[in-house]
């Protein structure tokens, strides 16, 4: 990949994968994103030296998952800020880019509220844009030291539930180092079983229609050298039939107020089918993700793609980039419905594990008390 030596924040232990960092060139600041839609086939990283730019990577999945698109907005409001651009109109374009996923605005929020608090001091505004971009920093440190503590605390959640090890774990889009700081939400669980020599196989769905499974957690996957068999999503079905699968991990874009966790679409069917079979359904994320100030699932705004994501295959679809090349699968005019996101609801769910620990069973009291406690720890 390009410009490899470009820094990363102090204190940042860079992943295995580099999903997002800073970049001061010589010819000004740029958001350096590891390009999604062009995985697995090229590693290629995508500059944005504008707000504009980073919106349309955010919009076009360039970058993607929850976490990491709170850190990439609060970058992007560093980035407008020590360009001296339009502050309110920067974070309003950035925090609207992606309607569903909760922690977008947080990181936004975060890192325009220290710009704003230290103009308000008085200290200037290229002061208040370090502020800014110290902020994002911190997040970014943030979110990697609670990938690690999810693991943990997923891992010893696993053991507890499935005494013995040699877990087949069935996971679905990708929650991996390409959406965190870190080495990711669902599957650092997923990982830290592995090195722990507790996985027997990881089951990917290949997540239809942008095949996040099959191109980014297959990926991740075997990088890290674990035993894993890529499905198609309608194949799931008989894995739980034949006894294949002994628990689910997934991540969370948004997770509401009474514990209705909003995923990538496919997740609620993956949840009956556990309930039925009485198999674990485990959502892994961030408290960061929690919205107390949704209230149910209901409140849930869920993102709506276009629809030639589902009648065309285009050659983003397949690793190599590119918007140009669609390829149709259905009829001309065939209507789609391509909804980004499904909606599971508490009582579907095993556990909810954060860095500050797992709730089971998932209430809103529980998630509260999580939230409340992490707002009291400092990371460091």
């Amino acid at each position: 990949m390009a410009d490899q030596d470009a820094q990363s924040p102090v204190g940042i232990e860079p992943p295995a994968l580099p999903s997002i960092r800073w970049a001061g060139l010589p010819e000004g600041p740029a958001v350096v994103l590891l390009d999604q839609t062009r995985l697995p086939a090229e590693e290629v990283e995508l500059l944005c030296t504008d707000v504009p730019a980073l919106v349309r990577a955010i919009q076009t999945l360039a970058v993607r998952g929850a976490p990491l698109l709170g850190i990439a907005g609060a970058y992007g409001v560093a980035l407008a800020a020590i360009r001296g651009d339009d502050m309110a109109e920067a974070s309003g374009l950035l925090e609207l880019a992606r309607p569903t996923a909760v922690n977008l605005g947080y990181g936004v929020r975060r890192a325009a509220g220290a710009y704003w608090a230290a103009l308000d001091r008085g200290e200037g505004a290229r002061r208040a844009a370090a502020v800014a971009l110290a902020e994002a920093e911190a997040l970014h440190r943030e979110d990697a030291e609670a990938s690690r503590r999810m693991a943990r605390y997923g891992l010893a959640l696993l053991e507890e539930l499935l005494p013995g090890g040699g877990h087949q774990l069935l996971t679905h889009c990708n929650s991996g180092a390409l959406v965190s700081g870190g080495e990711g939400t669902a599957f650092a669980v997923a990982l830290e079983a592995h090195r722990a020599g507790q996985l027997r196989r990881l089951w990917v769905d290949e997540t239809r229609p942008l095949l996040q499974g099959a191109r980014l957690t297959a990926y991740e996957a075997a990088r890290n050298g674990m035993a894993y068999s890529l499905l198609t999503d309608n194949a799931a079905g008989s894995l739980f039939a034949a006894g294949e699968v002994d628990a689910v991990l997934i991540g969370a874009d948004r997770i509401a107020a009474d514990g209705s966790v909003a995923n990538k679409v496919g997740s609620y069917p993956l949840a009956v089918l556990a309930q039925y079979h009485h198999v674990p359904f485990i959502v892994v994320a961030p408290t960061t993700t929690v919205d107390l100030q949704t209230p149910d699932g209901a409140s849930i705004v869920v993102e709506q793609r276009p629809g030639r994501e589902v009648t065309e295959l285009t050659s983003s679809r397949i690793g190599v980039g590119g918007e140009a090349g669609g390829v149709p699968v259905a009829p001309l005019g065939t209507q789609a419905y391509n909804p980004a996101f499904d909606i599971t609801p508490p009582e579907l769910i095993t556990a909810i594990v954060t860095e500050e620990g797992a709730v089971s069973p998932v209430t809103g009291v529980g998630l509260a008390e999580l939230c409340a406690r992490s707002s009291q720890v400092t990371i460091s």
